[in-house]
């Protein structure tokens, strides 16, 4: 088993050097990648910072003489990650370990996330008690808090850089037995005010012999998904809860980008689409909310998490977008809309109800979607059963019908 260790030799050479010793004693091999740019480096790399930067296409003297720090942190973690996938493609590369501050953690993580979920990956990072969405992405990175600055060996240093090397020692010569089954693979969106609809589609497609990978709308969950329909691990989605849209459109915190909706169209595989949480935005803490917002319609979820509704010309844009996006599907893809009602909260009764929000949203997506998207409307909320059975029905429709069912 081998494990890189991605750092800067130049400036942390030998808390570098103390986590190879750890792993070395445990019997697993060590390949040290130098992504220093400034000086020398303070013991002898395996992969130098030299090969790291002509990785990336360019060299370590020009972007010494740049002085650009922003661009050198840039080069090297695409050179990184280039190195990284080398290594694992060819075999020699088990699990990642990244040790540093703010500039080695930006690159180490480059080079982490270039690998394929399921690749042990462990930063070790003076940036991992704060907001740590920037490093991790949408990859399944531990990151653990270095408590004192990576700079120099102490009682304390070497406890923290100790227990991270035998985690990842665990990680890389432990095997976990997972069982894998050979069934087709379908990504499912959900939010807690889709829950219900969810649980039972996720119920009925497992009955039929499918394997469900349910994502979190929170953005990352979303990005998650995409990333892994590209990746070809994903058969087919179930894109219950596309509320991403409205934090990426509205300025919400839980926003997947521009791209969200475009994989499964893009790479041809069945997908079956809905309106789950377009009624909503999402904030932090209630005070965190910006004050453009002031008089809108709020709901408190939790301490931590604030939704305001979306307004029907919101809602509007938000169905032109959507239809956008299906209508460059190059597969089979439909529409559900649940006319009673996007979430648990977009009910009679409840905070969000509104009615004429949700037909703005209805019309745009109506009159914005092609012929060759099913369109299919539905008189009941989303979390009924029946649209459940029919989002799940519909999907394994089309997924035996282009040979991809269980």
């Amino acid at each position: 088993m081998s494990v890189a260790i991605i750092g800067t030799l130049d400036t942390k050479g030998e808390e570098i050097g103390f986590a190879r010793d750890v792993l070395r004693a445990q019997g697993v091999d060590v390949h040290i990648v130098d992504t220093g740019v400034v000086g020398e480096p303070e013991l002898e790399p395996d992969t130098t910072a030299s090969a790291v930067a002509e990785a990336a296409g360019t060299t370590l003297e020009t972007l010494r003489e740049s002085g650009d720090r922003g661009e050198a942190m840039e080069a090297m973690g695409e050179g990184a990650a280039a190195i990284a996938r080398k290594l694992h493609e060819d075999g020699t590369l088990d699990g990642v370990l990244g040790l540093g501050g703010s500039g080695n953690t930006s690159i180490a993580t480059t080079a982490m996330r270039a690998l394929p979920v399921g690749v042990p990956k462990l930063m070790v990072s003076t940036m991992a008690s704060g907001d740590t969405e920037p490093y991790v992405g949408s990859r399944d990175i531990m990151m653990l808090y270095s408590v004192a600055d990576i700079e120099g060996l102490n009682q304390l240093s070497r406890q923290v850089i100790a227990n991270a090397a035998l985690a990842m020692v665990g990680m890389v010569t432990n095997d976990p037995d997972v069982e894998v089954e050979d069934r087709p693979t379908i990504g499912v969106t959900m939010f807690g005010v889709t829950t219900p609809c969810v649980q039972q589609a996720r119920e009925i497609l497992e009955e039929k012999g499918y394997e469900t990978i349910v994502f979190h709308a929170t953005g990352t969950g979303g990005r998650a998904m995409e990333s892994l329909i590209e990746e070809g691990i994903i058969d087919g989605v179930l894109d219950v809860t596309t509320t991403e849209w409205a934090d990426e459109l509205v300025g919400g915190v839980l926003n997947a980008g521009p791209e969200r909706l475009e994989a499964a169209g893009a790479a041809g595989i069945p997908q079956v689409v809905s309106t789950g949480a377009l009624d909503m935005v999402n904030f932090g803490p209630r005070d965190s909310v910006p004050d453009e917002f002031e008089g809108r319609t709020f709901h408190v979820h939790n301490p931590q998490v604030t939704l305001m509704r979306t307004t029907a010309e919101e809602n509007a844009e938000l169905g032109e977008i959507i239809a956008g996006k299906l209508n460059a599907a190059t597969g089979p893809t439909a529409l559900v809309l649940p006319l009673g009602g996007v979430s648990a909260i977009d009910v009679e009764g409840e905070p969000f109800h509104d009615p004429e929000a949700d037909r703005a949203l209805f019309d745009a997506l109506r009159s914005g979607i092609d012929d060759d998207v099913e369109l299919v409307e539905m008189e009941t909320d989303i979390n009924d059963e029946a649209v459940s059975q029919r989002l799940a029905e519909t999907l394994d429709e089309y997924m035996r019908a282009v040979g991809r069912g269980p």
